[in-house]
């Protein structure tokens, strides 16, 4: 669905060491839906990151998704590929003239319990915008998991078929404005 190149970049301080991500054990997970009804659910691939933790504390990071791996994971046959081409398209989010999508840190604030408020720029469709959202951080083997919930609203980046905020009368035919993204970044090593 989103071909997207997503960078979380580094708000440092002190003496965070970039830590390479995972992109095989890394996974990303997305959700569409209609105002009313159906939804639709998929994948996309890490091309690459790091995440900047110091003593176990997330400072920042960033990371890279290929937006050419977007695939649809709820339907089969030729409704797949329609939808995956579909949201390729130019009506969605062009991937072949943007491929890529970025977010970079602005901030980054520990809340406890490894938790964390992350505030940045995201950059879609050549248009960048703020978003916050909450991360987690945790221990996992010889590294470092990240999750974290992203909510996007598509509106804002010029991304509008379907969209009740940009045509009227669509009825039941109308697609939600916001989707999610699941991220789960595994680090390759557990930093400084």
């Amino acid at each position: 669905m989103i071909k997207a190149f997503i960078i979380l970049a580094a708000f440092l301080s002190g003496e965070a060491k970039d830590v390479d991500i995972n992109t095989k054990a890394s996974t990303i997970e997305w959700t569409g839906s209609k105002v009313v009804g159906k939804s639709h659910s998929g994948t996309l691939q890490l091309a690459s990151g790091s995440l900047d933790i110091s003593k176990g504390v997330l400072k920042g990071g960033s990371f890279v998704v290929d937006m050419t791996t977007l695939e649809d994971t709820d339907l089969t046959g030729e409704w797949k590929g329609k939808l995956e081409g579909h949201l390729k398209s130019d009506d969605f989010f062009g991937v072949e003239k943007f491929p890529t999508a970025e977010f970079k840190t602005t901030k980054v604030k520990a809340k406890g319990d490894g938790t964390y408020d992350v505030t940045g720029n995201i950059t879609i469709k050549g248009i960048t915008e703020s978003i916050s959202f909450t991360s987690s951080l945790a221990e996992a083997g010889d590294g470092y998991e990240a999750s974290a919930s992203i909510t996007i609203d598509r509106s804002k980046f010029d991304v509008r078929y379907g969209s009740g905020s940009f045509f009227d009368d669509l009825g039941d035919k109308a697609i939600s404005d916001e989707f999610t993204l699941e991220v789960k970044l595994v680090t390759s090593g557990a930093g400084s």
